[in-house]
């Protein structure tokens, strides 16, 4: 293992709270870019209870995928789960189109980040929702048409302002809770919202007649299906993104780079949500 991204799920997986629940003890790290014994860089998803933050781990090879380069090696470790989450939900599900309004929700996390590049890379205008002044100045650098700070301005009233009273035509909500509740008073006429997870703890209950009256779709994006269900499209996905990281139009935000005995505090901060961009586990400390 050469580096470990952190994800959300990791911190749900050790609290017993993620759809997986692999018997203890179990390592976490569920997503890693590594060196194969001859020697090639790779992107891997470790199979649980044996998870990423380990000096070594065991995964299967017809799922690997070659690490882009250009990057090191916790920036090629981001490149991986968060990245295809984006790409499935903004296109697949969302099939968001050039020209149309995008809103963010946690645009300066490691999920948001990710959504808002490949929605500038789509020609989408991006709104970002961040909580506080940091994460704002975070998302204007990461190219936000527009930065929203939840924690001082109205979500709904800004989004309608931005767009003419038209609303966002995608919203990408890996939040839930209080941010779904707003995304859905200012979603367009055949808007589409993409339920990615729920950060904030809180599964929202959609009113399905607030759907109907208001024309627009609920998508849920699961991207671990789509390993087992298609994987060829998980493959082309990934050809899509190292070319898109080759032309310099995305690149994964570290926001931390930590050393293996700081795994646990890491995963901590990130549960909390005050991380940016993406916080990486690396096995000798050091920048990699």
């Amino acid at each position: 293992m050469r580096a470990a991204n952190i994800n959300f799920p990791d911190a749900l997986l050790c609290r017993g709270q993620y759809q997986v629940r692999p018997p203890l003890p179990f390592t976490p790290g569920v997503e890693v870019c590594g060196e194969t014994e001859d020697g090639r860089r790779v992107l891997a998803t470790p199979a649980l209870p044996q998870g990423g933050f380990a000096e070594y781990v065991v995964a299967d090879e017809a799922a690997l995928l070659p690490a882009p380069k250009g990057f090191d090696d916790a920036e090629a470790a981001a490149l991986h789960i968060g990245y295809q989450t984006g790409w499935f939900g903004l296109h697949r599900r969302a099939h968001l189109q050039a020209g149309e309004t995008l809103l963010v929700h946690a645009a300066a996390g490691g999920v948001g980040s990710a959504a808002v590049q490949l929605g500038k890379a789509a020609g989408a205008t991006v709104i970002g929702v961040v909580g506080g002044p940091d994460k704002a100045r975070v998302a204007r650098e990461l190219g936000c048409d527009l930065v929203i700070d939840r924690r001082e301005e109205d979500i709904v009233a800004a989004v309608k302002e931005a767009t003419g009273g038209r609303g966002a035509d995608v919203v990408y909500d890996p939040v839930g809770g209080d941010a779904y509740a707003k995304s859905v008073k200012c979603i367009a006429f055949e808007g589409r919202v993409v339920v990615v997870g729920f950060a904030s703890g809180t599964v929202p209950a959609p009113a399905l007649n607030h759907a109907l009256v208001k024309n627009y779709s609920i998508a849920g994006l699961h991207w671990g299906l789509y390993n087992t269900k298609d994987p060829a499209a998980v493959r082309a996905c990934h050809d899509e993104l190292t070319e898109l990281a080759a032309q310099g139009v995305i690149k994964p935000l570290i926001g931390e780079r930590v050393p293996m005995a700081d795994a646990a505090d890491a995963v901590q901060r990130v549960a909390d949500g005050v991380t940016t961009g993406r916080s990486v586990v690396l096995p000798s400390g050091g920048a990699r």
